[in-house]
């Protein structure tokens, strides 16, 4: 089967971006909106012929699902070392291409209505598709490199939508903020690239995650501070994962991140950029599971496992429902991670693998309905703070019903997708280690608290007296909530074990009833709890969050992580280590080039003075010079 064509899914919206980036000043609003819209819709109907293609018709070849690549020669270093550009169609290509296309389209629909009246709603609509673009570029990538051009597409992206209200402190803050804090995580990708390449042999991925490939079979070659090489690159490009993905503790740039409009936040952190990370280790898992028996592996399911606690345990604090949702992702992005981290590779050993995809497919379906909830809300109410809302059901039907159902789904409610993906992490965790079982267990029943907590606390809660009566928002924003609430239930009921494995190969998942219902039970204990807590006002909450004292301040205070790094940057980097670097450049080498210049400038002013124009001097100055020769001369060699 030849899938040259799905090089048209990422040059779509570059084409958009083009378009409107050259023209944003001619094309009316209104327009822009209808061809950014338009543009994702032929991409996304692409992705699924794509899909439906892949799955149903020619990928699987005796029960093994193939690998379709076409590309060509970019660069060549030796006849073995190279590389290529193209794309790649296998499993995870196809199933990223279905999120990211499908939540691009939600958010540009969403969009249209979110972003009405905005004095740069055309130059909105280039950076939304220059986003696509870039990650669909990075899904599609055959090699390291490749991925590598794309995952700072993604970065350069991103910062022009978190800052895109740019004439506000805080958004150009927290966009340099997003970009310094990845930049500084994808400097360790880029040295694991490297080291990759150079010690693996190649660039190319189906070369590297082959595990009868010499990438693999030869990785204790070469060794360093008992560890093996191959594994240093491995734990590098974990790095640059982390940072994609704000793992802790690389997380600090996330919560700001949500100074970009609403619909920026749902696509950054519903199906695109956070996910980027876990996309990069699934790809490379083959090598994470094999080299130096899992070694880095392990560390990517403990770091998944305490990300996940600790961003959980900071959103039952927070009063920002934006923020809320922020940390939510961190959280969830850790039960992707934990999920891979406790992986086996063949047939249901492999379930981690799976459950982590199957959660990113249904993760992106029910946050990026939250981020737009929280959108249609804010875009009512005009606040993001929860003390600033309730009673919101009576006005805003779609977007409660909607809400809830997210929250459902994230919540692990049987039923819900979320209960699905969620019940298959946890099994995997159980079967390979029980401390992270429990983690995860304790990190369901705490999401569920939360979620319901933004839930009762928004739609419930204190009948509060608005200035202005909110209202439903139009058509153009309640579609995708629909659209999305309807895929966050149907979602879990893909057998994705048949479509997304380690191995490529199918196997049959059951559901782990007894383990279900522990998820389940301490799921609706949150969800209980919360119900006591914010259904009716009351002053419980504040009770609550007195006993515990310093805790609860440092938790709402995200454990001064924040304060950390300023002290570190500011203290000890500016004024303990770049400090005098500077002062040995200004003065001591800044210091010579002037000494060097002004003695230049001096000696010419000097020398300049010889030029009199007089014939008589410079007939003197000859002789002179002649006779000075001559003597010397005679000293020398005569005398």
């Amino acid at each position: 089967m030849d899938f040259t064509y799905t090089i048209l899914i990422p040059l779509i919206p570059l084409a958009v971006f083009l378009l409107l980036g050259m023209n944003y000043n001619k094309i009316k609003p209104a327009v822009s909106g209808w061809i950014g819209s338009m543009g994702l819709f032929v991409a996304l109907l692409l992705s699924y012929y794509t899909a439906y293609k892949y799955f149903f018709e020619v990928g699987k070849v005796n029960e093994v699902y193939q690998t379709f690549t076409h590309h060509w020669r970019w660069m060549s270093f030796t006849d073995s070392l190279y590389i290529d550009m193209g794309v790649i169609i296998d499993q995870i290509s196809v199933m990223m291409l279905i999120v990211v296309s499908t939540i691009s389209y939600m958010v540009h629909l969403y969009s249209r209505g979110y972003m009405k009246g905005d004095p740069g709603y055309t130059k909105f609509f280039a950076f939304l598709s220059l986003f696509t673009f870039s990650m669909m570029g990075l899904v599609l990538a055959v090699n390291l490199f490749q991925i590598y051009i794309f995952w700072e597409l993604v970065g350069v992206s991103s910062f022009l939508l978190i800052g895109y209200y740019y004439t506000k402190p805080s958004a150009v803050a927290a966009a340099k903020k997003a970009f310094i804090v990845t930049r500084f995580a994808d400097l360790g990708f880029l040295i694991g690239i490297l080291i990759i390449g150079y010690y693996g042999g190649s660039f190319d991925f189906m070369t590297l995650t082959d595990p009868e490939g010499t990438a693999i079979l030869n990785w204790a070659s070469t060794s360093f501070m008992g560890l093996s090489v191959i594994t240093w690159g491995l734990l590098l490009i974990f790095m640059g994962g982390a940072g994609k993905s704000a793992m802790f503790p690389l997380h600090i740039w996330l919560p700001d991140a949500m100074e970009g409009p609403t619909p920026v936040s749902a696509l950054i952190h519903a199906a695109t950029m956070v996910v980027a990370g876990v996309y990069l280790v699934a790809r490379l898992f083959p090598m994470y599971y094999f080299v130096e028996d899992g070694y880095a592996l392990n560390l990517v399911a403990w770091v998944g496992a305490f990300s996940s606690l600790f961003a959980a345990v900071i959103a039952l604090t927070q009063n920002d429902i934006k923020r809320v949702l922020a940390f939510s992702t961190m959280s969830q992005i850790g039960y992707m991670m934990l999920a891979l981290g406790v992986s086996g590779y063949d047939g249901h050993d492999g379930l981690g693998y799976m459950a982590s995809m199957f959660h990113l497919f249904t993760h992106a379906m029910f946050k990026g309905l939250l981020f737009l909830g929280a959108g249609s809300i804010i875009h009512a109410i005009h606040s993001n703070y929860l003390q600033d809302m309730g009673g919101l059901r009576k006005y805003m039907p779609v977007t409660h019903i909607t809400f809830l159902i997210a929250a459902l789904s994230i919540a692990g409610f049987p039923g819900f997708a979320g209960f699905f993906s969620k019940d298959e992490i946890l099994v995997a965790a159980y079967e390979h280690n029980r401390i992270i079982y429990i983690i995860g267990v304790i990190v369901a029943g705490l999401t569920a608290f939360y979620m319901f907590r933004l839930y009762f606390g928004i739609f419930w809660g204190k009948d509060t007296k608005y200035e202005h009566r909110p209202h439903e928002s139009p058509v153009s924003m309640t579609f995708p909530l629909v659209f999305l609430a309807f895929m966050s239930v149907a979602a879990g009921y893909i057998h994705f074990s048949e479509y997304v494995t380690a191995d490529q190969q199918p196997f049959e998942a059951h559901l782990n009833y007894p383990l279900a219902a522990i998820a389940v039970g301490v799921g609706l204990l949150g969800i209980i709890l919360a119900f006591v807590f914010y259904k009716k006002p009351g002053n419980l909450p504040e009770k609550v969050s007195k006993a515990f004292g310093v805790l609860y301040q440092w938790a709402n205070d995200k454990f001064y992580f924040d304060e950390l790094y300023l002290f570190v940057t500011k203290e000890i980097i500016f004024k303990r280590i770049s400090a005098p670097f500077a002062w040995f450049d200004r003065h001591i080498v800044d210091g010579t080039m002037n000494l060097i210049g002004n003695s230049t400038v001096s000696g010419s002013e000097k020398i300049k003075k010889i030029q009199t124009g007089r014939l008589q001097d410079y007939a003197l100055a000859f002789v002179a010079g002649a006779v000075v020769l001559a003597m010397i001369f005679i000293y020398k060699w005569i005398i």
